[in-house]
């Protein structure tokens, strides 16, 4: 039970699930029928006992009001967080048909629970600041400018190998495989450079990437040899482009300045993994400053990060930004009531003003991927000429297909081809029907990637990633 009042939807709760089995096993126990003794509390938590094959009920319980999302308890051998027993009861009890009775009083082993991770969380914060005032500063900057240069002398090295690479000629990437960038992305990682690691690992990938890869490899090189000379000569760079630097080197780094409270609105989340790592994005909206902001949170292979939002859902809170230009990436810090469903939405633009936004903080980060942008009043429709998807601007803003000006299209971006060969395409060609909706999402050089629409009307956010 949220402090509002209010609990949450089907979908918002079906966002927490680990993976599609579990939505699956959830959804099949979000019914009245294997549960007792369920209840809420009026300060977030959710409780019930669920019956499975042995003859002892599963106790679950959850923590829906968590500064970090929802926490979970349950009393089954499975290692997903959330469990289905969690989702299951958490869909029981947004269901509001008076299987989960409000106000209620937690049971002895759900209290146990509560109260322990209460001391956990305030041993934590006890150790962390006794270790913060006993850090050694000076082993600290010593440590710092021994890593700074194992990073210079792996930059200096990629910078012969790019060399090399132009001199030969590009078509000796194709002939020489993905063997060689692994080992160059692998003494990248001798460096302590992951970001440089990273991006020479998609250098390997580009010349299999079918018709034009040679001016993608081209543009990908030119952006490292950016990266590197950027790195090499930080010291004549602005404070905000050095940081930049750092951060897309790989360096770490953490929140600084005074932390920014107001009700942020959670727009989207998604995960990215690989085979080391899940990397989970979420993206917050405030709905009094209008900033946006991106939480990032980490999982082993195969396991959810701990961090979870659903989408829809909206959080007073303090947010800490990162240093860098245009850095839109936060720290989540106090959370002063729990998160709760709003009808607020983000003030969206057109796509002129879309593209411009992306335009302006390519300057800022030559680096950048894409850019966080709400359209509003855009229609996805197909695109003839690409064969593709684009989102079209629903009022009348033309733009000239010939220098004279004789002839005009309506403005349009084109979805990116990944987004347009998913589900979540349908979902928004479904909400839209042909008329205009809102759509918040990702805009880049590769086109706009969907991950949130409304529709024109009053209705719930529906989420496409």
């Amino acid at each position: 039970m949220t402090q509002q009042g209010v609990r949450w939807t089907a979908d918002q709760v079906l966002a927490l699930a680990p993976d599609a089995p579990s939505r699956k096993a959830g959804s099949n126990l979000g019914v009245a029928g294997p549960w007792s003794e369920a209840g809420s509390s009026g300060e977030g938590m959710v409780w019930g006992l669920c019956k499975g094959s042995g003859s002892k009920p599963y106790q679950t319980v959850v923590d829906v009001a968590d500064a970090a999302g929802p926490a979970y308890k349950c009393s089954c051998p499975s290692r997903k967080f959330p469990c289905k027993h969690a989702l299951g009861l958490l869909l029981l009890w947004a269901g509001a048909d008076g299987s989960v009775p409000d106000e209620q009083t937690l049971p002895d082993w759900a209290e146990q629970w509560a109260e322990g991770r209460r001391k956990r969380v305030r041993t934590k914060r006890e150790t962390e600041a006794a270790g913060g005032t006993a850090a050694d500063p000076e082993a600290a900057r010593r440590r710092a400018e021994r890593r700074a240069e194992r990073v210079s002398a792996g930059a200096g090295e990629l910078e012969q190998r790019l060399a090399d690479l132009l001199r030969g000629g590009l078509a000796s990437a194709e002939q020489a495989g993905y063997g060689m960038w692994e080992e160059t992305a692998a003494r990248m990682v001798d460096a302590q450079a992951p970001g440089l690691a990273a991006r020479v690992r998609e250098l390997g990938a580009i010349p299999a990437s079918g018709p034009g890869w040679p001016v993608r490899l081209l543009e990908e090189c030119a952006l490292l040899h950016l990266l590197d000379r950027g790195w090499l000569r930080r010291d004549l760079l602005p404070a905000g482009l050095a940081a930049t630097v750092r951060s897309r080197v790989g360096l770490p780094s953490s929140a600084i300045g005074r932390p920014t409270r107001d009700r942020w609105l959670v727009l989207a989340q998604y995960d990215a993994a690989d085979s080391r790592l899940t990397t989970r994005r979420i993206w917050l909206y405030g709905t009094e400053s209008g900033h946006t902001a991106l939480l990032l949170s980490y999982g082993a292979a195969g396991r959810a990060p701990a961090l979870s939002l659903p989408v829809g859902l909206t959080l007073d809170a303090e947010l800490s930004a990162y240093a860098g230009d245009g850095q839109l990436r936060a720290d989540l810090g106090e959370q002063f009531t729990a998160p709760a469903p709003s009808s607020l939405r983000p003030k969206g633009a057109g796509v002129a003003e879309a593209a411009a936004r992306y335009g302006n903080a390519l300057g800022r980060d030559p680096w950048l991927e894409s850019w966080p942008v709400t359209l509003s009043r855009v229609i996805p429709t197909p695109d003839d000429a690409s064969g593709g998807w684009q989102l079209a601007d629903a009022d009348d803003n033309l733009a000239p297909t010939d220098p004279a000006g004789a002839t005009s299209e309506r403005l349009a971006v084109p979805i990116t081809p990944r987004a347009a060969s998913g589900p979540g395409l349908w979902r928004l060609a479904a909400l839209s029907g042909g008329a205009p909706v809102t759509v918040f999402g990702e805009c880049g050089h590769r086109g706009f990637t969907p991950l949130t629409a409304w529709p024109e009307g009053p209705g719930e956010a529906v989420t496409l990633c």
